[in-house]
C-alpha cells in the first residue's frame, strides 16, 4: 500500500514538470508564405538551388514542378542525386509534410 502511493506521488511529481516544461520550448518555424519554384529549391538546399534559372525557364510554374517526373528532369540535365531531392520534397510538399521555412532563405 506504501509502495503504490509513493508510486502515485512519483508520477504526479513527473507530471507536473513535464508539463511545465512543454511552455518553454521553441516558437513554431515560420514558413515562407507564398512558395515559387526559387524558394522551394533554395528550402531544399544541398546543391539543388543552382538549377533554378533552368527549372524557370523550361517549366515555368511552381505547380507544373510539383507533377513533373524524373524523366523531364533527367531531359534537362539535372544530375541524380539532385532529381531525387526535388521528387522527394515535392512528394512531401503535396502531401502537407513539409514547407520551405523562412529562415532558410534568408542564409
Amino acid at each position: 500500500m506504501a509502495m503504490m502511493m509513493a508510486w502515485k506521488k512519483h508520477l504526479v511529481s513527473n507530471q507536473t514538470l513535464i508539463s511545465s516544461t512543454r511552455f518553454f520550448s521553441k516558437s513554431a518555424p515560420q514558413y515562407v508564405e507564398k512558395v515559387g519554384i526559387l524558394e522551394f529549391l533554395n528550402g531544399v538546399g544541398k546543391g539543388v538551388e543552382t538549377h533554378a534559372g533552368k527549372l524557370e525557364t523550361e517549366i515555368g510554374d511552381f505547380h507544373k514542378l510539383l507533377v513533373t517526373r524524373t524523366l523531364n528532369l533527367k531531359k534537362l540535365g539535372i544530375p541524380v542525386k539532385h532529381r531525387k531531392l526535388i521528387l522527394k520534397y515535392t512528394h512531401k510538399y503535396r502531401l502537407g509534410l513539409w514547407r520551405p521555412r523562412a529562415d532558410t532563405l534568408k542564409a
